[in-house]
């Protein structure tokens, strides 16, 4: 089973169904930066599939704008090899009700919400997390918004990283 989504069940498990019900759903970035030294340090990557996009094209967008992110954080990319790092995301699509609207023909208004969590691990140790990160956002389906969804989500999700002081 992969790292992410065992971590995913098992915070849900632990949250107990109860507590899981009660709570109130939060929209944006959440950041676990564990090792930023190890971060810094880094200067390759490589790209391990995860749980991707239900749809092709939505998966390369998203995988393009890690490439982007994880570039201009002075990250290059090996496609084989050793790396100092090792990159992978998930996505998932839900519905959500909105238990405060007024009944719609006996329905409550329901909207889509995406999850899009990216992971960089240590690439002996996958299970040694250096940097998680998690958004979960209301989506828009309409496909020509798609690319300026998955930019701005993606950006604030790295906006987090650690970034290496240029030298002087």
């Amino acid at each position: 089973m992969q790292r992410i989504p065992l971590l995913l069940i098992l915070s849900v498990l632990y949250m107990g169904p109860t507590d899981a019900l009660a709570q109130t759903t939060k929209y944006g970035v959440t950041v676990d930066v564990s090792n930023a030294p190890a971060l810094l340090k880094a200067s390759t990557y490589a790209f391990v599939a995860g749980q991707p996009a239900y749809d092709k094209a939505l998966d390369a967008l998203i995988i393009s704008a890690i490439d982007r992110e994880m570039t201009a954080r002075g990250m290059k990319k090996v496609s084989s090899g050793p790396s100092d790092v090792v990159v992978t995301y998930l996505s998932v699509r839900r519905t959500d009700v909105d238990l405060k609207s007024k009944p719609k023909d006996g329905n409550l208004r329901e909207y889509p919400v995406g999850t899009l969590v990216v992971s960089v691990t240590d690439p002996v140790d996958r299970q040694k997390a250096l940097f998680t990160a998690r958004s979960d956002a209301p989506l828009d389906l309409n496909p020509a918004t798609y690319e300026a969804t998955v930019k701005t989500i993606t950006a604030a999700i790295f906006e987090k990283y650690p970034r290496k002081v240029a030298a002087q």
